[in-house]
């Protein structure tokens, strides 16, 4: 049996706080990792009041403007799902993508099944840190965005907008895996 081309794409959040059970996922961006590339952002109404006051001040994101113009979840993640049919080549497999993707998948994967009764990803993440690790040679602490830092396109933190940071991600594991 033939195996599935891997199709990547790169994928990050800003939710309220630490996990899906208690916090809301508030922001979606992703993008494909070929050209010409395709992107995706949503934002979205929180599914309930819970936040930590450290995530917002992160993403700097807030759950009164965003019950009020933020998307429903189930349209959201909907949306997410009809883009990913849309920029996956028949017969491809999307492969999720992130900095960090056991934080960003829990809360994807955990809306997919919540919403729409299935995960398109499947079970398949690549973390770009362990990928640099193993590429590397390098310990855990030594993953942090400041030693990714010469991958990373414009030598600047993220952003925490999910978009410019799944683009932003996106270049350095491209960057990584093109090297010999």
């Amino acid at each position: 049996m033939k195996q599935a081309e891997e199709f990547f794409i790169s994928v990050d959040v800003e939710p309220s706080g630490p996990n899906p059970g208690q916090y809301s996922l508030l922001a979606i961006g992703a993008c494909t990792l070929v050209q010409p590339q395709q992107t995706f952002y949503v934002e979205m109404q929180p599914v309930n009041t819970n936040f930590q006051p450290e995530a917002a001040a992160i993403h700097q994101l807030s759950l009164e403007s965003l019950a009020a113009q933020g998307l429903p979840a189930q349209e959201a993640m909907q949306r997410f799902a009809d883009w990913l049919e849309e920029v996956v080549p028949a017969g491809a497999r999307p492969v999720f993508v992130a900095f960090n993707a056991p934080f960003d998948w829990m809360f994807v994967c955990d809306y997919f099944h919540r919403y729409l009764g299935r995960n398109p990803f499947g079970h398949t993440a690549i973390d770009i840190k362990a990928y640099f690790m193993g590429k590397k040679g390098s310990s855990w602490a030594e993953t942090s965005m400041k030693n990714l830092g010469p991958y990373f396109p414009a030598q600047n933190p993220l952003t925490h907008n999910a978009l410019q940071d799944a683009l932003d991600q996106g270049a350095i594991f491209l960057a990584l895996r093109n090297q010999a």
